[in-house]
C-alpha cells in the first residue's frame, strides 16, 4: 500500500464497550482486531457500524470509536470521511487532543485553511510543544502563499499509465529512459483476493516500454520475480538497472505483518525471484520505500525503528549491510511525522515526501542537498507540484528536470495516479571525445572540468571515448583531457547565456610519450625550409600543448621521400625541422626543450591500423620504402610520398625542470 505505517493504538476499555449494544460492542471489538493488523479498510467498516450501533447518550463511546473511524480512513487517505469522523469525535469531545491536528491536518488536504487554522490553535493550546501542530499552523498561509506563486513547473496527469484504480512510485530505467516501472492495483495485478489494508487488490509492479516511435505503451504487470499474492510496489534501481530493491507488504489473519525491502536480480529481459534484502523478515519494525544513491554504494529507505523522531524517517545503509541499525538522515530531513519515498536525481539531489515539514497539506515533495556528512539543506518544491493532497515518488528522465511523480490530487477516494512534470529550462550539454591523435578512442581517460563558478570535478569517458556532461549557462570552463601514456590536452570555453538549449562539441586528441607524433598541416615552400603561412594553426597548437605540458621536452623530426639524393634530402629535413624548433623559441617556448633532426628518407613511414582504414591499398605495418611504393599506381605512389614528407615530434624527456634542466 502506498503509506506502510504502524501507530499506537488508543482503545477504550471492556467496561466501556459493555454500555453500549451487543452489535455494536462486537463491530468495534472486530474493528479493533483489524486495525491491530493493519486492515485499515476492514477497520473502517466495522467501526462505521459499531458507531451508528452506539446511543447517542453513549458519548465517550461514540467519541472514541468516531476517533479510530477517523484514523482508519486517514491511513487509506479518504480524507473527506476522516475529516467527518475527526468531526464526530471533536463533537462529541473526545479527550486525546490529538484529534484537532488530525482535524487541521484534513482540512489543510480539503483547502478549508481557515478552520485548519482554528483547529491547529486549539491543538496548541492544549500542548504548546506539538511540532507537528505548530508546522500545520504555518503551512496554512505557505499553502495560499505556494498556491499564489507557482512555480515554473507544468504537470500533467498522464494518459497512458493511469487506471481508475491506484498508481504510484514512478521509476524511469533503460539507457535511453524508456522504462518506466510503477506500482498499482489494477485489476492485472495478481492475486484474486481484496486486501482488507486498502479495500481493493493487493499491487504489483508493473512496466510500460516506449515504442519505436517514442510512445508509452499500455502497462503490463511484472508477471515473474518481484510481484507475489501480497503487496509488492515502491521500486527503486541499481544505477546500471540490473537489481531491483522493492516494499514487500505481507498480510496475515493472525498477526501484523511489517513491511519489508525485498530485492530481485534482472538477467536479460526477466527479473529472478525476490529475496529479502537482509535479515529483517522477523523484524517487528518496517522497512519500506527503498533508494538507491546515485553511486550505487548507499541504500535509503523508511523505518519507524528505534533510534528515529517520530513516525516514519528516512535511514540509509551501504549496500548489503543490514537496515538495523542503519545511520538516520537527522532533523534536517526528519520530524515526528512521516517522511517518505525517498528517490535521488543523478546529481546527487535528494527527494522525498514529507507531512511533517510545513507544506501545502498532505505529503509534500522536498528537494534535500547535503551540505556536510550530517545535515542537508531541505527546500520545498511548492506548487504547482506539491498541492492539498499527496505528492510523492519524484523520477528524473536522466539529467532533464523532467519526469514523473505520483499524486492522489483529483480524486475523491484518495486514489493515487501518475503526473508527468517538466520545469522549461536550459540545458546545456558538453559533449566531447578523447582519443589518441592519429589513433583511437582511450577508454581510460579522464577529463578534469574547472568552472569559474566553482565547479571542479572529474569527467571519466566511456568505452567509445566519449563523455556528455551537463554545463551551466554563462560559466567559463577549463577542460583537461588525461591519460597514461599520454600528454594532456587543454581546451577552454564559456557556455552561451543563452535560454536556448545548447550542445558544445571538444574534442581531445592525447598526444603519444612513448611513439611519434605527426603534425598536421605543416608546409614549407617548394625546395626551401621557408614555412608557410598556412602552417601556424598547428605550431600554435604544438606550442600550446607544450606550455600546458611544461615538464616534456621534444624532438622535432622532419622526413623527405625517396626523391632527390640522400645528402639532399637530410640537409633540407635538418633545415625544415630547425625551422619549426625556431618558430617555437620564437613564441616562448624553452630552447632547451627542443631539438632539431633532419631524418630524410632513412625512417620510411609505417602504416598504422587508422592510415590502412583510410587507404584500402595499404595494410597495417606495411613500410613506404622506395622498392614498395614503385610497385603501386602513380596515384597511389603520391599518396605514399605524401606520407614521407612529414614533420613529427616525438618526447625525450618528461622530468623537464623537476632536477634543474
Amino acid at each position: 500500500m502506498k503509506t506502510i505505517l504502524t501507530g499506537k493504538w488508543i482503545g477504550l476499555s471492556a467496561l466501556m464497550l459493555l454500555l453500549c449494544g451487543c452489535g455494536a460492542e462486537i463491530h468495534i471489538r472486530k474493528g479493533d482486531q483489524s486495525f491491530a493488523l493493519g486492515e485499515y479498510q476492514e477497520a473502517a467498516n466495522y467501526y462505521r457500524r459499531g458507531y451508528s450501533g452506539t446511543p447517542s447518550k453513549e458519548r465517550e463511546i461514540r467519541a472514541a470509536t468516531a476517533f479510530k473511524l477517523g484514523e482508519s480512513y486517514r491511513r487509506i487517505n479518504f480524507v473527506s470521511r476522516a475529516l467527518a469522523a475527526y468531526k464526530n469525535a471533536a463533537r462529541y469531545n473526545y479527550q486525546d487532543t490529538t484529534v484537532y491536528r488530525y482535524l487541521g491536518d484534513m482540512q489543510l488536504m480539503s483547502g478549508n485553511y481557515k478552520e485548519a487554522e482554528k483547529n491547529y490553535k486549539i491543538a496548541l493550546e492544549y500542548d504548546s510543544t506539538d511540532i507537528l501542530s505548530r508546522n500545520g499552523l504555518l503551512s496554512c498561509s505557505l499553502a495560499v502563499e505556494y498556491a499564489a506563486n507557482p512555480t515554473r513547473f507544468i504537470v500533467k496527469r498522464d494518459p497512458v499509465m493511469n487506471s481508475r484504480y491506484s498508481e504510484w512510485s514512478p521509476v524511469l530505467a533503460g539507457d535511453d529512459w524508456g522504462q518506466l516501472y510503477f506500482t498499482s492495483t489494477r485489476k492485472e495485478a495478481m492475486g484474486d483476493e481484496i486486501n482488507p489494508i486498502t479495500g481493493v487488490k493487493s499491487c504489483d509492479i508493473f512496466l510500460s516500454v516506449k515504442d519505436e516511435n517514442g510512445k508509452w505503451t499500455k502497462p503490463k504487470v511484472i508477471e515473474n520475480g518481484p510481484n507475489s499474492e501480497f503487496e509488492d510496489g515502491s521500486c527503486a534501481l541499481s544505477p546500471d538497472f540490473s537489481v531491483m530493491y522493492f516494499t514487500y507488504c505481507p498480510t496475515d489473519p493472525q498477526l501484523p505483518r511489517p513491511a519489508t525491502i525485498m530485492k530481485s536480480a534482472r538477467s536479460d529481459a526477466s527479473w529472478s525471484t525476490a529475496s529479502p534484502y537482509s535479515d529483517v523478515e522477523d523484524s517487528l519494525y518496517n522497512y519500506a520505500h527503498p533508494a538507491v544513491s546515485p553511486d550505487g554504494q548507499w541504500l535509503y529507505f523508511v523505518s519507524d525503528m528505534d533510534g528515529g523522531y517520530g513516525g516514519m524517517d528516512l535511514w540509509r545503509v551501504p549496500i548489503g549491510e543490514r537496515l538495523l541499525g542503519g545511520e538516520n538522515l537527522g532533523p534536517d530531513i526528519n520530524t515526528p511525522g512521516n517522511e517518505m519515498f525517498p528517490t535521488f536525481r543523478r546529481n546527487g539531489e535528494l527527494y522525498f515526501s514529507s507531512d511533517g515539514h510545513p507544506g501545502m497539506g498532505g505529503l509534500d515533495i522536498f528537494r534535500a542537498v547535503a551540505t556536510s556528512d550530517t545535515t542537508w539543506n531541505v527546500t520545498n518544491m511548492r506548487a504547482p507540484l506539491n498541492s492539498q493532497y499527496d505528492d510523492f515518488g519524484m523520477t528524473f528522465e536522466g539529467d532533464y528536470t523532467r519526469g514523473f511523480f505520483s499524486s492522489n490530487r483529483g480524486d475523491a477516494r484518495g486514489r493515487d495516479h501518475i503526473w508527468t512534470f517538466e520545469l522549461p529550462e536550459t540545458v546545456h550539454n558538453l559533449i566531447g571525445w578523447v582519443y589518441e591523435k592519429d589513433g583511437y578512442e582511450l577508454p581510460g581517460a579522464i577529463v578534469h572540468l574547472v568552472g569559474n563558478d566553482g565547479t571542479n570535478m572529474k569527467i571519466t569517458v566511456r568505452n567509445d571515448g566519449s563523455f556528455t556532461q551537463r554545463i551551466t549557462p554563462g560559466v567559463s570552463y577549463l577542460l583537461l583531457g588525461t591519460s597514461k601514456g599520454y600528454m594532456n590536452y587543454m581546451q577552454e570555453m564559456t557556455a552561451d547565456s543563452t535560454e536556448q538549449d545548447r550542445e558544445y562539441v571538444l574534442q581531445f586528441p592525447l598526444s603519444s610519450i612513448s611513439k611519434p607524433v605527426l603534425i598536421d598541416n605543416i608546409f614549407f615552400d617548394f625546395d626551401r625550409a621557408t614555412l608557410r603561412p598556412e602552417s601556424t594553426e598547428s605550431l600554435d597548437e604544438l606550442v600550446m600543448l607544450l606550455e600546458n605540458n611544461p615538464g616534456v621536452t621534444i624532438e622535432i623530426g622532419a622526413h623527405c621521400d625517396y626523391k632527390g639524393n640522400d645528402n639532399y634530402n637530410r640537409r633540407l629535413s635538418q633545415q625544415r625541422s630547425e625551422s619549426v624548433v625556431q618558430y617555437l623559441i620564437a613564441h616562448g617556448i624553452d630552447k632547451e626543450r627542443l631539438t632539431a633532426h633532419g631524418y630524410g628518407e632513412t625512417q620510411p613511414k609505417v602504416i598504422s591500423r587508422k592510415i590502412a582504414e583510410e587507404h584500402d591499398f595499404l595494410n597495417e605495418g606495411d613500410t613506404l620504402t622506395e622498392e614498395f611504393i614503385l610497385k603501386l599506381s602513380d596515384e597511389q605512389q603520391e599518396i605514399c610520398n605524401q606520407l614521407n614528407r612529414r614533420t613529427e615530434f616525438r618526447v625525450i624527456r618528461t622530468t623537464y625542470g623537476l632536477f634543474g634542466h
